[in-house]
């Protein structure tokens, strides 16, 4: 197995796990469970996939289903012993946002895509399926809360690995440095409240 599809399939996992805690957290049945799951653990790759116009990764290999299905049991089973659901998710999906987006990174990487695919690929990996998972649950999706590091940090990550690339690193390194960069600005985003200046309105001039 490659470093890249490694890569996806830990972030098929861990997202799955994150679509499974909204499900849960809106109180669906367990079909709902396996449904949002795998929504949100194959929608960007999906995503990705279709717009370099390569094999989707679910359909050239039904194990991420069946990956993604068995999390999501596995949640539904066990949901209820967490403390706080929300602030599990939050950390699950800060978590598979650094193993994402590398895997969309590198995939782009690997086709030698030009340094704006790239970035939108990796962007796009990262996150879309929490999207999908979000706008489904009736939640509102956090690549649009106030000055989240959301996106951000997808395209820092993104960024680096291109930076190393660059600087002659072989790819594992670069996916290690967009890994690095993407976790470390989401995480920061969470324990110290880092976040974006937004935009405020103010009367109109005369």
């Amino acid at each position: 197995m490659t470093l890249v599809a490694a890569l996806d399939l830990a972030a098929v996992f861990v997202f799955a796990l994150t679509g499974a805690l909204a499900a849960s957290r809106a109180q669906l049945d367990i079909v709902g469970f396996v449904f949002v799951g795998c929504l949100t653990a194959v929608g960007g790759g999906t995503l990705r996939d279709l717009l370099l116009e390569r094999q989707v990764i679910w359909v050239a290999q039904p194990l991420y289903l069946g990956i993604a299905s068995g999390a999501a049991v596995l949640v539904f089973f066990t949901a209820h012993l967490l403390e706080s659901r929300i602030r599990t998710l939050a950390w699950l999906d800060a978590c598979a946002l650094a193993v994402a987006v590398p895997a969309g990174t590198g995939v782009a990487l690997g086709l030698g895509q030009p340094w704006a695919i790239v970035l939108v690929t990796g962007i796009v990996t990262g996150c879309m399926g929490g999207l999908m998972r979000d706008v489904v649950c009736n939640e509102v999706p956090l690549v649009l809360k106030q000055g989240e590091l959301y996106v951000t940090c997808a395209l820092a990550g993104a960024g680096a690995a291109l930076l190393a690339v660059q600087a002659g690193q072989p790819q594992p390194v670069a996916l290690a440095a967009c890994a690095g960069v993407t976790l470390a600005l989401r995480a920061g985003s969470l324990a110290f409240g880092w976040r974006l200046p937004v935009y405020k309105t103010r009367p109109p001039r005369r």
